[in-house]
């Protein structure tokens, strides 16, 4: 296989695609690739003048679904919760799937007459972790992999892959409630902290949406599950009928689990599979986590034993969380923009003991208050964006010296001067917020501060890291 798909393989089919964003693009420009017809539309005029011409495309809005072999809903679209959009409810009306661009993917592959397997990642916190750590797995074993999905490249602009090749998908709630066949030879389910709650109703509505990523699996099949999950006895239970087998993995000495760590390394049953000490880029117990947990699926996938550590020390962070973006007066500046809420930030505050905090933005339910167990790692905390009121409330209740700053481009210079008066020696920017209110998306955000660190670093003098 050459890596394209044939080009009639959905010749005959038409499907509908709402939401021209970077999931809807890639879908219409795959089904023309693959012989289908499209009927697309966005809101947006900009959106929609973006689109190429094409004999089988039309763009216009739907005045009916009649026809169509699927709907590929662009994921912020809803379908049931809060309500169902229009176009959901005037597909579900006319018997049309509403799906994923995942799903499409694992028809076409299959369609294509590839045997190729997929990996699914799911959980609140750590998937693009894991996700692109499983990947760096298989290729450092020379297996054939893409990876993308909720992270990166969208499903249907992934390449098809021989028999022995890998898909490696992040799947949020919001895909994961649009499937209908995909099924994942390894599947994970990391961990589960409240988070759009206002698209799945609640927070069993949430977990509910998590559990599809082990639909469909069977005997021979591998179901990942985090040792901090909620109820995890009764996921057990409920997972057991599909006979897959069930690994349980931990970023602590949890000895009962199937891959769990030591302060030093990762173990399982059988003893150690990989020295932590030379491995730099997965701090804190939530990355270890991550690496048990793609070390779990990389070894149901092929992947020798032998062939974890090197790939756990050869591992580089993702950008935007937890990466170190610059050193100046030993000062490290850490860009943990990802960390949209509490949990998240949870983690990266427990891998520090005295830091300057720069959190804010658009805050989720609870706001910070799950944090206070950390406060005393705060020398202080530097606010910005909508809610920065609300979090100085919470950390003036707890006695933790902060002050509001509104921005970036005051918080950077101003950590700097904190960290040298307070002896602190990391500024971290870890909001515990969405990024909405001032910037695009949390990657706009660690960009902005990166350079800001750059900016920093050359008028301070220190060293910047890639």
């Amino acid at each position: 296989m050459n890596g394209s798909f044939p080009s009639t393989l959905f010749a005959g089919y038409h499907y509908g695609v709402a939401g021209l964003g970077r999931n809807g693009n890639a879908a219409v420009a795959a089904l023309l690739a693959m012989g289908a017809s499209v009927q697309a539309w966005d809101d947006n005029a900009s959106a929609r003048a973006a689109l190429p011409t094409h004999e089988r495309l039309k763009i216009a809005p739907f005045t009916g679904m009649l026809g169509l072999a699927a709907l590929i809903l662009s994921p912020g679209i809803p379908h049931r919760l809060p309500a169902p959009h229009p176009l959901a409810t005037m597909a579900m009306e006319a018997g049309v799937p509403i799906v994923s661009d995942a799903e499409i993917l694992f028809r076409a592959v299959r369609a294509a007459g590839s045997r190729a397997r997929f990996a699914g990642i799911t959980g609140t916190n750590g998937k693009s972790t894991t996700t692109v750590l499983l990947a760096h797995m298989l290729e450092s074993a020379g297996v054939p992999v893409a990876v993308g999905g909720n992270l990166g490249p969208a499903a249907l602009s992934l390449p098809l892959l021989p028999d022995n090749g890998v898909y490696v998908l992040e799947m949020s709630s919001y895909m994961l409630e649009r499937l209908e066949r995909l099924h994942f030879d390894a599947a994970c389910l990391l961990n589960l902290t409240p988070d759009h709650l206002d698209r799945h109703g609640d927070m069993a509505g949430y977990v509910t949406a998590k559990l599809h990523v082990f639909d469909h699996q069977h005997q021979g099949d591998l179901a990942v599950l985090g040792a901090t999950l909620p109820n995890l006895a009764d996921l057990h239970r409920r997972l057991a009928a599909s006979r897959a087998r069930i690994a349980c993995i931990s970023g602590t000495d949890v000895a009962q689990c199937d891959l769990y760590c030591t302060t030093t390394a990762l173990c399982d049953q059988q003893g150690v599979i990989a020295d932590l000490r030379p491995v730099h880029d997965l701090p804190g117990t939530h990355n270890r986590e991550n690496a048990a947990a793609a070390s779990a699926m990389a070894l149901h996938l092929g992947v020798p034993r032998t062939a974890i550590e090197p790939a756990l020390v050869s591992f580089r962070a993702l950008d935007h969380r937890q990466k170190v973006v610059g050193t100046i007066d030993g000062v490290r500046f850490i860009n943990d923009s990802k960390a949209t809420n509490a949990d998240a930030t949870a983690r990266a505050l427990a891998c520090h003991d005295r830091m300057i905090w720069i959190a804010g933005g658009i805050a989720k339910a609870g706001g910070i208050e799950d944090l206070a167990p950390l406060f005393d790692r705060i020398a202080l905390a530097l606010l910005i964006g909508r809610d920065a009121p609300e979090l100085a409330r919470t950390l003036e209740r707890h006695d933790i010296p902060c002050r509001i700053v509104d921005t970036l481009e005051r918080a950077v210079p101003d950590a700097l001067e904190a960290a040298r008066t307070l002896h602190a020696d990391a500024v971290m920017l870890s909001p515990a917020c969405a990024s909405f209110d001032q910037f695009s998306g949390f990657e706009e955000r660690g960009a902005r501060f990166v350079a800001l660190v750059r900016d920093l670093t050359a008028h301070a003098g220190g060293s910047l890291r890639a």
